[in-house]
């Protein structure tokens, strides 16, 4: 049968097709979301793909017949990876990466090359943005690499899918999503349907043959992966890679994980050799943290399961103009704007003249409202110019009456502030319960801000 061009309209933020141009998606319901593309009708080689096994006729189950055992896991050999994929990798997951350009992204995955190739493990290499020379170059500094890892240069994604049903790799690495194409889909590489299509035929494989896929994806100015949202929603698991390319330090998060949390992070440092993990991001969120100065408190977070100790950093001045000046860094500007406004509301403090910077020091993002009270104190430090005792830590929720709201995982907390040499913890009155148990730190409760405030 003969094939036929036509042209339709996609999505970029839901994949939503329409035959005609529409100001807002009736299905995520944004506007001016909606690219025009050319596709290709009819019967091709699309229509007969198969992956995996044959099967016969598919037989529903029912809920007694379903096993409940653990996804059998395989360790990438990095620690902090590990952590975030919720234990290791899931055979037959299919796994999106994304990050900024020069991130680090390439560099983690050749590294997790590294680890399961030494460990016996079948790992295959596509790259769609390299040549075999310039990947040879940047895993030179990497380190040994064994033959248990093969690379293929490549972006015609029916001849990957070839190599991938003749050499059945155990692992196998797409660099990236957006260069890969289909011969069927007479769109340009990167376009709505190239990503999406090209994510179908990578799903399938990773199921049918029940190999695991890791997918580099770009991401746009907004910081979300580029192409369509489906995108996401097809994948088993989203990984973002955070950081300022500029830094030393990058951050892992979880956004979405069907195999286990999503509040999980990992930590790592870039240097010369390829990525380090840091094992304890506290002590590194800590280091160079000034003695004696004011607007700086330390504060606990969590991350999933992980406690971590973070230092913020506050600056109050008198404004030279009408309208005065605030600016954050690595936290909510709103929340920020809404903690002045209380403290200049419930104490009296005039900060409706004056500019205000808060910063939280290491470079990660903190959006947890366990913070609030170091947020506070450290522009009450600044505002009043008085140090806060470097020993102490503060941590609790604010609201907008001025109470100190309790926080999850308390005693985990206050237990990591212990550990990293804090001598007193200053927390909510209603933990008081919680902490009964806790010796060899002080512990202040404190009920409203005010009284954390006379403590400065």
């Amino acid at each position: 049968m003969a094939k036929a061009k036509g042209t339709v309209f996609f999505c970029q933020n839901c994949g939503y097709e329409s035959a005609k141009w529409m100001g807002q998606c009736p299905g995520c319901r944004e506007w001016n979301t909606f690219v025009e593309e050319t596709v290709v009708t009819g019967t091709g080689k699309g229509s007969g793909r198969k992956t995996g096994n044959p099967h016969t006729a598919a037989e529903p189950e029912t809920l007694s017949d379903i096993s409940l055992s653990e996804e059998e896991r395989t360790s990438c050999g990095i620690r902090e990876l590990d952590r975030v994929l919720g234990g290791g990798i899931v055979e037959g997951s299919l796994i999106l990466v994304g990050g900024d350009p020069g991130i680090g992204k390439s560099t983690l995955l050749l590294q997790v090359c590294q680890r399961l190739a030494a460990a016996g493990k079948e790992v295959l290499y596509v790259s769609g943005e390299e040549s075999l020379r310039q990947i040879k170059l940047r895993a030179a500094r990497l380190g040994e690499f064994t033959d248990h890892l093969k690379l293929l240069c490549e972006t015609d994604l029916d001849t990957i899918e070839d190599v991938i049903q003749k050499k059945r790799p155990q692992i196998v690495i797409i660099d990236s999503i957006q260069t890969m194409s289909i011969a069927e889909v007479s769109a340009a590489p990167g376009s709505v349907s190239q990503v999406r299509e090209a994510t179908g035929i990578l799903l399938k494989l990773a199921k049918g043959l029940n190999i695991s896929i890791f997918i580099v994806g770009h991401v746009t100015k907004e910081g979300t992966v580029a192409g369509p949202r489906v995108l996401e929603h097809m994948v088993d698991t989203v990984l973002y890679f955070e950081g300022d390319r500029h830094a030393a330090y990058r951050i892992l998060r979880g956004v979405k994980n069907r195999f286990g949390s999503t509040n999980e992070i990992g930590v790592f440092e870039m240097e010369s050799d390829g990525l380090k993990e840091v094992t304890n991001p506290s002590r590194m969120m800590l280091s160079g943290r000034p003695e004696d100065a004011s607007g700086s408190v330390v504060t606990c977070a969590m991350e999933g399961t992980r406690p971590i100790l973070i230092e913020i950093q506050a600056l109050v001045c008198h404004s030279n103009f009408g309208i005065p000046r605030r600016q954050t860094t690595g936290t909510d500007f709103n929340r920020v704007n809404l903690l002045m406004a209380v403290l200049e509301k419930r104490l009296g403090l005039q900060l409706g003249s004056c500019d205000a910077y808060v910063n939280i020091a290491g470079g990660i993002k903190i959006m947890e409202p366990s913070i609030d009270l170091g947020i506070a104190m450290a522009v009450v430090s600044s505002f009043k110019n008085r140090a806060v005792d470097g020993s102490i830590i503060a941590m609790g929720e604010i609201g907008l009456s001025g109470e100190v709201r309790a926080v999850s995982m308390i005693k985990v907390r206050v237990q990591e502030a212990k550990k990293l040499g804090f001598t007193c913890c200053i927390v909510p009155g209603v933990c008081r319960e919680s902490l009964k148990d806790i010796e060899g730190i002080k512990i202040i409760y404190v009920d409203s801000v005010s009284e954390a405030m006379d403590l400065i």
